[in-house]
């Protein structure tokens, strides 16, 4: 009987391994066959990475330009924030950051459309920041207050009218779900989601991502 039990777990213990064996190479072609079918895209169609409306940061010519699909309640977006602000003062002038939206969340679509009002009035960054700050104010996915973010567009001192009448005609809507769209199409599932120079990047992290960079910048 002890023998007949030792045996069965022994075969239990082998189909496993070889069930997590299956799974880990089922990731690995998965993220192999995305990474192909993104260099595809980019080299078919590199507009689906920047677009007309699309928010960015550094010389348009740059050499490289890192894309980050983000939501602004997305905390992971917040967390790794810092990251971003850090290479980008430290390739200052060399590289482009752009922004695009991938609403994830109940509020994404209207934190989006606050970040466009205040991109209207030259504030979007400034806007960018203090959602983040406050982003576990606001954004907390058990009891969000989106009805905050009206205050914290007046603490960066913008028009409030101008400011209210852009959110209020939804007229940024499109914009963010033409981004959500491109996003998709590029294999986007979460966020944050960054591309360097249509290179998906596929582990998240400062070394990752400044590696990447540095792999294009030497081009």
């Amino acid at each position: 009987m002890r023998r007949d039990i030792l045996r069965l777990a022994g075969i239990a213990a082998v189909l496993i391994t070889a069930l997590v064996l299956v799974a880990v190479y089922y990731l690995r072609a998965q993220r192999l066959e995305r990474t192909a079918q993104v260099a595809e895209r980019a080299s078919t169609d590199n507009s689906i990475f920047v677009r007309p409306h699309s928010r960015s940061m550094g010389p348009e010519n740059a050499k490289v330009t890192v894309v980050e699909f983000l939501d602004p309640e997305c905390e992971s977006c917040r967390a790794i924030y810092p990251m971003v602000k850090h290479l980008l003062g430290q390739y200052a002038g060399r590289i482009r950051f752009v922004v695009r939206y991938m609403p994830l969340h109940p509020n994404s679509i209207y934190a989006a459309g606050a970040l466009e009002a205040a991109g209207e009035q030259g504030r979007f960054w400034d806007m960018l920041e203090i959602l983040f700050q406050n982003q576990p104010d606001w954004g907390n996915h058990h009891a969000p207050k989106p009805e905050l973010i009206p205050g914290y567009a007046q603490q960066i001192g913008l028009d409030m009218q101008a400011f209210e009448r852009s959110l209020s005609v939804g007229a940024h809507r499109a914009l963010v779900e033409a981004d959500h769209a491109d996003g998709r199409s590029l294999g986007v599932t979460g966020t944050p989601t960054f591309f360097v120079n249509g290179r998906l990047l596929e582990r998240l992290g400062h070394e990752q991502l400044k590696a990447l960079i540095e792999e294009e910048l030497a081009k």
